[in-house]
């Protein structure tokens, strides 16, 4: 019966909750061998929970082995049986009933080798049977009726490139085809029918290619140095990169994928390839899926429970545990440790990543994403790809957008009139030059930080709705801090507040304090409790005040942090 509880422990102990739920079908094998076999086959952490939620639905499938189920389940229940667990059944046929000892899949059911087999009517002889071979037109053939070339593939091929460039090497030939798919021989006879039948695949139409290992065939004469050979380029971004995903009859790059396949996110609205899909099947952007709770884990390094940023054998890593690599960068030329840029694929360490400078093609200040230190490029100066940098909907500027909505700078302006407008919806005039100084800042992400604190926000809100007036006396009030002065320091900078000596106002209220203190009762007894016999006011406390001490009498002591004084206010010698 599932529970809650076991569907919440599927997304944070599916192994566990997989490991208890095959130890309690009566297995016979201990709970370590269970939990070796289970992370065999649940592997990464996406298959893991879709398995354990599964089998928390629906624990049955360990005893009867019935599909439908994913694939997964068949793999599991396959490994238990080989480990010895007779009380696991093994996968169940859909149509037959019959155990399985290897898996294949017709849609979440599961059927053997000859049941899931094509019956048609055979290309060759007509003869309706199950079919067994593809001939070079990829028609069906049965089992008496293969499409047999005796002919040596290597010579073949070697014919067909004679035409494009006389003279290749035919041993050179015969290896790159070997390679292109070195354990499967019918399958490199394919690759010979596919170029027989169109040798412009080898001159820069392999976009076209029927088969992967046309592509890999391609690579490896063009690196043997085979002339007239052309490495394809990608039909849609025409980039000469590896191809190798098949879309609309063509094969493009991987880039080209990600953008066709562009989501909206359902939890922050950007438009990116899912990641994911959540539990309704809606898509998850790479994003939010890292920064999922669910999917922190305990770093090695630290020992917290972190985003994940590496993976190792020994286990995960954090942003701040994982060693970079040390590289010269590409632009400080300095030898510290840091990334390749995505834009570029340059080496960039991590205070060019973090640094922003005045671009010197555009002159934003931005992030440095090319160039050099006299000289850095901003990112959409560095690549300015349509699909990479989208215009703010707000301004109009170049931005790389990773939500729908305005920029960063944009979003700062909406925030300061957030903060600083009055009832009316309009910025009062006495807060305008500090709205107009905040807005134009040339380090937006620092004026966001900066705004983001509770008590500046709250401070800002209550001096533009007119809560506390924008005066000196009323930053007095609040908790004396850095973040207050730091606050009065911005406010008399844009001219929002007139100057005044801070220095002036601290000694006068240190004198203020110091007075008040001495005016009740525990403070007078503790200030003459530095200097028996002696006021705070410098005057005699008794006769005793005027006797003879000797050098190491209490009357050398000082009296509230300042010299001793005599009854008569004459400084007394040691």
């Amino acid at each position: 019966m599932t529970t809650t509880g076991s569907l919440d422990r599927s997304v944070t102990d599916p192994i566990g909750l997989i490991t208890d739920l095959v130890a309690d079908a009566k297995s016979e094998l201990g709970s370590e061998t269970i939990r070796t076999v289970v992370t065999a086959v649940a592997g990464g952490r996406a298959k893991s929970r879709n398995l354990a939620k599964f089998l928390a639905t629906r624990p049955a499938a360990l005893t009867d082995g019935r599909s439908p189920a994913p694939r997964a389940v068949g793999d599991l229940l396959i490994a238990l049986r080989r480990a010895g667990a007779s009380a696991i059944s093994p996968p169940v046929r859909a149509d037959c009933g019959k155990g399985l000892r290897s898996l294949q899949r017709q849609g979440q059911d599961w059927y053997c080798s000859v049941c899931i087999k094509e019956t048609t009517e055979c290309a060759a002889c007509g003869n309706t049977r199950r079919v067994t071979f593809r001939d070079r037109k990829g028609l069906p053939r049965c089992s008496m009726c293969p499409d047999h070339d005796d002919r040596d593939p290597a010579t073949v091929v070697h014919t067909v490139i004679n035409t494009i460039a006389p003279g290749a090497d035919p041993d050179v030939v015969a290896e790159a085809l070997r390679r292109s798919a070195p354990h499967r021989p019918h399958y490199r006879q394919r690759v010979v029918w596919a170029l027989e039948e169109n040798p412009r695949l080898l001159t820069g139409e392999a976009h076209l290619a029927p088969h992967r290992a046309i592509l890999r065939f391609i690579d490896l004469l063009h690196e043997a140095g085979v002339a007239g050979i052309v490495r394809p380029s990608c039909p849609r971004c025409h980039r000469v990169v590896r191809i190798d995903k098949p879309l609309d009859g063509q094969r493009v790059c991987r880039n080209c994928i990600a953008k066709f396949r562009i989501e909206e996110c359902v939890r922050c609205g950007a438009r990116r390839e899912p990641a994911t899909r959540d539990e309704q099947g809606r898509p998850l952007c790479p994003n939010c899926l890292v920064t999922d709770p669910a999917n922190a884990e305990v770093c090695i390094g630290c020992k917290e429970r972190r985003r994940v940023h590496t993976r190792t054998a020994e286990g995960p890593l954090c942003l701040n545990c994982c060693p970079l690599p040390v590289l010269v960068c590409s632009i400080c030329g300095l030898t510290a440790p840091g990334n390749h840029s995505k834009l570029t694929g340059l080496p960039r360490c991590r205070g060019c990543f973090q640094r922003q400078a005045r671009c010197t093609t555009c002159g934003r200040v931005r992030g440095i994403h090319s160039g050099t230190a006299d000289a850095p490029v901003c990112g959409p100066c560095t690549k300015p790809d349509a699909e990479l940098w989208h215009p703010c909907p707000t301004c109009g500027q170049a931005e790389r957008l990773r939500s729908p909505g305005p920029c960063r700078r944009c979003t700062l302006k909406q925030r300061l009139h957030e903060l600083l407008a009055d009832d009316s919806g309009s910025i009062p005039p006495k807060s305008q030059a500090l709205n107009d100084a905040l807005a134009k800042t040339e380090r937006v992400g620092t004026a966001m930080r900066w705004l983001a604190g509770g008590i500046v926000s709250t401070v800002l809100s209550d001096l533009g709705s007119g809560h506390r007036p924008l005066t000196h006396e009323a930053l007095d009030e609040l908790p004396a801090g850095k973040v207050v002065e730091h606050l009065r320091n911005v406010l008399v900078a844009t001219g929002t507040l007139p100057q005044r000596d801070e220095q002036m106002v601290r000694l006068e209220r240190h004198v203020n304090d110091l007075v008040t203190s001495h005016a009740t009762a525990e403070g007078r007894k503790f200030c003459t409790g530095t200097r028996p016999g002696i006021s705070c006011d410098g005057s005699a406390a008794g006769a005793a005040a005027t006797t003879s001490r000797t050098p190491s009498s209490p009357s050398s002591a000082s009296i509230c942090g300042q010299p001793s004084i005599s009854s008569t206010g004459s400084r007394s010698r040691a």
